[in-house]
C-alpha cells in the first residue's frame, strides 16, 4: 500500500514538471477587455475605442521580436490591418440604419493600449443608436468584455458588453437631445442626473451577465469551489462552507470595486492559485475537515479581489455603482448556487460507494497540480 502512494505522488510531481515545461498562457481567467466610450452632441456622436495590446497581438499579430507588447513601430505595420478588423466587428446603427464608418480621427498606441477614435453623426431627437459589439464573438477560447461608459449632456450611464450580449441601445427623447452640448466642448465631467431608461438592454442586466460570464470563465476560483466541496462533510459544513465563501469574497469585492482597499494584481493572482493548493493538500492530509469555513472565508476574501479586477478600471457613475455592482455579484452568485445544487447530489451518490476516497484524492490530486503551475506562472510572470 505503502509503494503504490509513493508511486501515485511521484506520478502526481512528474505530471507537473512537464505541465511546467509546456509553454501557455499564465492567467486562468485572462480577460480582454475594452474600454469604449461614447459621447453625444447636437453636431455629432464621437466614440472612443480602447484595445489593450495583447489583444491586438490576437487579432492581427505585430509583435515581432515576441516580448508580448507592441512598441510603436511594432504597431503602424498592422494598424490598418487592425482598423479594418474594428470596422467590420463595431457595428453602428442610427434609427435602423448602419452608419458608414467616417474618417478615422486619431488611432495610435498609448500605454499598451490601441486607442481609436471616430465620429459618427448625430443622434436627433426620437431617433435611436445601437451599438453592437462582434469583436471575439465566434471565438470561444476567449474571454471579451466591452465596458461601456455613455455621455448625454449632464448625464452618464454604463454597461458590460460580454458573452452573447454584446447590443447596446438607446432612444434619444426630446429632453436628452436639448441637454445635449453644441460638440465644440468636452462633455460636462459632473455627477449624472438619472440615467436614461431607454436603453434595450439595462445597464443592471448587462453586469448581472457579466458576473455569471466572469464566473464561468474564471477556471481558477471553479477549480477552489470544487476542491472545496470534492472533500466529504456534513450538509451543515457544506452550507457553512459556501456562506463563508460568498460573504467573504463579497465584502473584498464591493470594497475593491469603490476603491476602499487595492492589493495588486500581482499579488492577488498567486494568493488565489495557493488556495487552490492549499485546500487540495488538505484534502489529501486530511480524512476529515473541520472547521473548513474559517479557511474558507480567508481565502474568500482574497478571490473578491480577483472578481474584482474587470471593474475597477470602468468608470462607474456613482449613481449607478451599487446597482451594477451588486447586479454583478448576484450574476456570481447564481451560477455558484447552481454549480453547488448540481455538484452535491453528485457527491452524495460518490460517497455511497466505497472507493470514494480514492476518488477524492485524485481529484484533489489534480487540483494541486494545476494550483501549483498557476502559482508557478504567476510567481514568475510578475518577476
Amino acid at each position: 500500500m505503502a509503494v503504490c502512494r509513493w508511486r501515485f505522488f511521484l506520478s502526481i510531481c512528474m505530471a507537473l514538471i512537464v505541465l511546467l515545461s509546456i509553454e501557455h498562457r499564465a492567467d486562468a481567467h485572462a480577460y480582454s477587455a475594452t474600454y469604449s466610450t461614447l459621447e453625444f452632441y447636437k453636431s455629432k456622436t464621437e466614440l472612443t475605442y480602447a484595445l489593450d495590446d495583447l489583444s491586438v497581438i490576437e487579432l492581427v499579430g505585430g509583435d515581432t521580436n515576441k516580448d508580448g507588447t507592441l512598441d510603436s513601430g511594432e504597431f503602424a505595420a498592422v494598424d490598418q490591418k487592425l482598423l479594418s478588423v474594428l470596422q467590420s466587428n463595431l457595428v453602428v446603427k442610427i434609427n435602423g440604419e448602419s452608419a458608414v464608418w467616417p474618417q478615422v480621427e486619431s488611432f495610435g498606441m498609448y500605454r499598451k493600449r490601441a486607442i481609436m477614435k471616430v465620429s459618427f453623426p448625430a443622434v436627433a431627437s426620437s431617433q435611436s443608436i445601437q451599438l453592437t459589439d462582434q469583436l471575439y464573438l465566434n471565438d470561444t477560447a476567449s474571454n471579451y468584455v466591452n465596458l461601456m461608459t455613455i455621455y448625454y449632456g449632464a448625464q452618464k450611464s454604463s454597461a458590460a458588453l460580454s458573452g452573447n450580449n454584446r447590443t447596446w441601445t438607446l432612444q434619444m427623447t426630446e429632453n436628452d437631445f436639448a441637454g445635449l452640448q453644441s460638440g465644440d466642448a468636452t462633455p460636462q465631467q459632473q455627477e449624472p442626473e438619472e440615467a436614461a431608461s431607454s436603453s434595450t438592454m439595462d445597464g443592471w442586466l448587462s453586469f448581472f451577465v457579466l458576473g455569471m460570464n466572469h464566473i464561468l470563465s474564471g477556471y481558477d476560483h471553479l477549480l477552489f469551489l470544487f476542491s472545496l466541496l470534492i472533500a466529504r462533510q456534513t450538509f451543515k459544513q457544506y452550507a457553512g462552507t459556501i456562506t463563508a465563501f460568498t460573504i467573504a469574497h463579497s465584502i473584498t469585492l464591493a470594497l475593491t470595486v469603490t476603491g476602499v482597499i487595492h492589493v495588486s494584481s500581482r499579488i492577488v493572482e498567486p494568493a488565489i492559485a495557493l488556495s487552490i493548493c492549499y485546500v487540495a493538500m488538505d484534502n489529501l492530509i486530511r480524512k476529515k475537515v473541520s472547521y473548513r469555513w474559517v479557511l474558507t472565508f480567508f481565502f474568500g476574501m482574497i478571490h473578491g479581489m480577483g472578481f474584482a479586477d474587470i471593474l475597477t478600471e470602468m468608470d462607474i457613475p456613482k449613481s449607478e455603482l451599487a446597482v451594477d455592482l451588486i447586479s454583478f455579484n448576484v450574476g456570481i452568485e447564481t451560477v455558484q448556487v447552481i454549480i453547488v445544487a448540481l455538484v452535491l447530489p453528485a457527491l452524495a451518490l460518490l460517497y455511497r460507494w466505497k472507493h470514494a476516497r480514492h476518488v477524492a484524492v485524485a481529484c484533489s490530486a489534480l487540483a494541486l497540480v494545476l494550483g501549483g503551475l498557476w502559482l508557478v506562472e504567476r510567481v514568475i510572470s510578475n518577476v
